[in-house]
């Protein structure tokens, strides 16, 4: 065991003329009536204030401009194009009423907000708290003493363009190739804490690999109005409720303020290490008690696992592997950063499961922790940064940078699928007296993680990240993706690859819009321009790998056609394009066999584009067996080839000569000469129809859960059909409110879309979602809103 204690400096800000001995019994006592789910009565406790705020434009609303709305939240009603950013770039006010009982008014309490975009202006009972600069993450304020029986919380938010990253540039909004939805856009919290807390734990494995492998256990603990104590510091591993491994620590407490106290876990016995494949996790729970009670208790969840950049590549628990994965931006339709939890995690299971992804960059920020823990549970490991784009202010822009380098590594350092920090803003100048300020924050607060940064120039001078990060867009002479060889002597990944960069026909820009409403021959061509950029991303063994750009189309006012940037392999709506077969049909056909035309089987129309001499399926089969119609059954086999560096490279066969006529498409898959899948297109347009599904059969009725229902033209076999005419009007009825619009132009969104439904506090029941097209016809879906958990 190794134990270590020092004092860091606080300022109280309540009257010391308190009986500090007094106030500690009333405290103590009044806290117990805290407790439940079986926690001991003087521990944390977070009490959502999600529900029923009133919002209003302005920093000083009339009576009547009052509206009531639930958390998150944006302050502008969206569509899922045409954003207009003069629309949130103003002064909101938020204000809820709410209680607090006298045991937590006796408590020590804190404010806390996950999210306010961009500046948050909190005031509780007319009496103003510290404001806050930044969207992206965290922050809280201690209201001990402001709390009363009935609370008035105000916040206003100035969602302008502030000189706060990313933001700040002269360019103004256009600088930045992401849009900013001001609003309260995650939630809100009453944190009632005893009067000696665990503000913070760092649960840090090390010497994973080793027999000697420990946990070493970092705590801060917050005291105030509290005698001179010994206090002791508890420690458990715990697989589910199996103790592994406890440890303590004993700590004297001379004054109020932040005391740091660490103690190691060793002897752990067999513990299974966390990777993609098996996301092992386990709980360290820490509690602090004197000698009669327990004052409080935390847990933390982490994962055992070894995360290195090598000259020679990356090795994940000593095994070399390759980072296969996608830049992921938190930006939704209809909300931008405003989006339930369970909405969040869902992107971490698409990237994952359906894009067969071992790794997400959270570009250009922090991204909720729902998305984090998903990230932990499934599998999916993460580059975070933070916020920022190419721009680099003055010195009070870079003291908020150095602040959320700080607030980031310490809300996210237990999270095992974060396997490196982007402490750098992304394609940004080497300014070194910066970046040598995060870089040190880094290693200080974690030490366990490389650093790192996307760079536009394949340079090491003035360089001083760990490994070196290439955001690489360029193509070979014959238009076909080209990276460049990784760079000697340093670590060396591509962070960016792809995108929007028009690499056919000469071209040069990042005018390739992948839309389905646009050129289908462009549209088409997306999945081979990723299979080119893994494949020759990982020619050399010296590069650790390529995250793309990127998983999902999102809101900028940069190279976008209404307000959208189209280079996502998924649209807005998460609802996968063609780029996507490459990535699904990334994994073992053990696990599931598939087969991904990257084309719309449409020969009957003669004004569409027939696939053509190369037509590209994406499978992870050994062969294939393509048969148009009648004609004779056409044997294709994967291109080795040309892809010789993926796992499953794609297959390509002539169907220039399927003429115009109601022909139908058969495409078989085998695996070891064994039939695994076959799957039936038919071009006959006039017995499509319309789908709809939703992501989950049930949602919380709390207020605060939603879910995704999708709608799509489809062929008769149920394969995506191509873009189509005509409006679908949409009908939401039940407990539940509609994220999203009442109707589509199918002929913008290319023949699919999707809203969320969101549930009501307190009000469970069936909620149906109903689509009608004049052709394709109507569709209905149910979702249940359930009063509790089951």
């Amino acid at each position: 065991m190794t134990v270590t204690h020092s004092r860091l400096s606080r300022r109280n800000f309540l009257q010391r003329a308190l009986s500090l001995a007094a106030l500690h019994s009333t405290r103590v006592r009044a806290l117990t009536h805290l407790s439940g789910n079986g926690s001991p009565a003087s521990t944390s406790r977070s009490i959502p204030l999600n529900l029923d705020w009133q919002f209003a434009k302005g920093a000083d609303p009339t009576p009547d401009a009052w509206s009531r709305v639930d958390l998150p939240h944006c302050v502008n009603k969206l569509s899922w194009q045409d954003w207009d950013f003069t629309q949130w770039q103003t002064l909101w006010t938020y204000r809820k009423e709410f209680t607090a009982s006298p045991a937590a008014q006796r408590a020590r309490c804190f404010l806390r907000f996950d999210a306010v975009m961009t500046k948050a202006s909190p005031m509780l009972n007319g009496s103003k708290l510290e404001e806050h600069l930044g969207g992206f993450l965290p922050f809280e304020r201690e209201v001990t003493h402001l709390l009363r029986d009935r609370n008035l919380l105000t916040v206003g938010v100035d969602a302008q363009w502030l000189n706060v990253p990313p933001g700040g540039s002269p360019k103004g909004t256009t600088a930045v190739d992401y849009l900013m939805p001001g609003g309260i856009t995650r939630g809100v919290s009453l944190l009632v804490r005893p009067p000696i807390f665990l503000s913070d734990v760092f649960a840090k494995p090390v010497n994973c690999l080793e027999s000697t492998r420990s946990v070493i256990i970092e705590c801060t603990i917050d005291t105030q109005f509290t005698a001179a104590r010994n206090l002791t510091v508890h420690a458990e591993l715990l697989d589910g409720t199996t103790l592994l491994a406890h440890e303590h620590a004993s700590c004297s407490i001379a004054a109020d303020g932040l005391h740091a106290t660490s103690l190691t876990l060793s002897r752990l016995g067999n513990i299974q290490l966390w990777s993609p494949e098996n996301p092992k996790l386990y709980s360290v729970r820490v509690t602090l008690h004197d000698e009669r009670t327990v004052l409080d208790m935390r847990t933390v969840r982490i994962g055992f696992r070894e995360a290195r950049f090598d000259v020679d590549g990356f090795f994940l628990n000593g095994v070399k592997s390759r980072i296969f994965g996608l830049n992921r931006h938190e930006i939704y339709p209809f909300v931008g950063f405003a989006m339930p939890e369970r909405v969040m995690r869902r992107d971490a299971e698409i990237l994952r499961h359906d894009f067969n992804c071992n790794t997400v960059r959270c570009s250009h920020y922090p991204q909720t922790e729902a998305f984090l823990d998903a990230c932990d549970e499934l599998g999916l490991m993460v580059w975070e940064e933070i916020p920022g784009w190419g721009y680099i202010g003055d010195d009070a822009w870079k003291a908020l940078a150095l602040r959320d380098t700080e607030a980031m590594i310490r809300r996210d350092r237990n999270h095992p699928s974060i396997i490196i920090w982007g402490t750098r803003v992304n394609e940004s100048h080497n300014d070194l007296e910066l970046y040598q300020k995060t870089n040190a924050i880094s290693r200080k607060l974690d030490g366990t993680r490389p650093v790192s940064g996307s760079m536009t120039s394949l340079s090491t001078k003035n360089w001083l990240q760990d490994v070196y990060a290439y955001d690489d867009y360029h193509a070979r002479e014959d238009g076909s993706v080209d990276m460049a060889p990784p760079l000697p002597g340093v670590p060396f990944m591509f962070s960016e690859a792809v995108g929007q960069f028009q690499y056919c026909h000469g071209g040069n820009g990042f005018h390739q819009y992948y839309r389905r409403a646009g050129d289908r021959s462009i549209f088409e061509q997306q999945a081979l321009y990723h299979a080119q950029g893994h494949d020759r991303g990982n020619s050399d063994p010296r590069c650790a790998g390529v995250i793309a750009w990127c998983a999902f189309d999102y809101a900028s006012p940069l190279n976008s056609t209404r307000g959208i940037k189209w280079p996502g392999v998924s649209d807005v709506f998460r609802i996968p394009k063609f780029g996507a077969a490459f990535y699904r049909s990334q994994v073992s056909p053990s696990k599931r066999p598939i087969i991904e035309p990257s084309f719309y089987w449409d020969v009957d129309d003669a004004v569409r584009i027939n696939p053509g001499e190369s037509a590209w399926i994406y499978s992870n089969c050994d062969a294939l067996v393509v048969t148009v119609g009648a004609k004779a059954p056409m044997h294709v086999l994967p291109q080795h080839a040309a892809f010789p560096n993926l796992a499953y490279p794609p297959f390509y066969v002539d169907l220039s000569s399927a003429d115009e006529g109601h022909f139908e498409l058969r495409i078989d898959g085998y695996v070891a000469n064994q039939l695994v899948l076959s799957r039936n297109f038919s071009s006959e347009r006039s017995r499509d129809t319309l789908f709809a599904q939703a992501d989950d059969e049930a949602i919380d009725a709390d207020g605060m859960d939603a879910t995704r229902v999708v709608f799509r033209a489809v062929d008769r076999y149920g394969a995506p059909a191509p873009c189509v005419d005509g409006v679908v009007n949409v009908h939401c009825t039940g407990p539940a409110a509609l994220v999203g619009d009442m109707s589509f132009n199918m002929s913008e969104t290319g023949g699919v879309g999707a809203v969320w439904v969101r549930s009501r506090g307190g009000q469970p029941g069936t909620v149906k979602v109903k689509f009608d097209h004049p052709r394709l016809g109507e569709k209905s879906v149910t979702v249940r809103a359930r009063s509790q958990r089951t």
